[in-house]
């Protein structure tokens, strides 16, 4: 099980609402749940008391743009699966991951900027 938010990581994110009039923002974190397709696209996340909040691009029942904890994320576990970060990922825009998990058939459609 990888860290869900290095340090590295955590420092490098723009804060929130950096990005908000970036047609293709960048993608600076991928986390994802190994028993369905959810998967959360982190755009931009700053701290909040003693938690973190993100927004980003979430594909769930619906693929739209929100606000998530870090604390939401790590509160997850069903029957012992947890959500994980996807340690392979490089930031890239948001249309380049769109582009690869539509081709792994885990994009259901194309977002409008939030």
């Amino acid at each position: 099980m990888n860290e869900l938010l290095p340090d590295d990581l955590r420092n490098s994110l723009p804060r929130l609402y950096t990005q908000q009039d970036v047609s293709d923002p960048i993608v600076h974190a991928k986390f994802f749940f190994p028993g369905c397709a959810w998967t959360w696209l982190v755009t931009e996340g700053q701290p909040e008391g003693d938690d973190l909040t993100f927004f980003g691009y979430v594909i769930g029942f619906e693929a739209e743009w929100g606000y998530f904890t870090l604390q939401e994320l790590e509160s997850v576990n069903v029957r012992g699966l947890l959500i994980e970060r996807d340690v392979y990922f490089e930031p890239c825009k948001l249309s380049r991951c769109l582009s690869d998990l539509n081709s792994q058939g885990l994009c259901p459609s194309k977002p409008g900027v939030g």
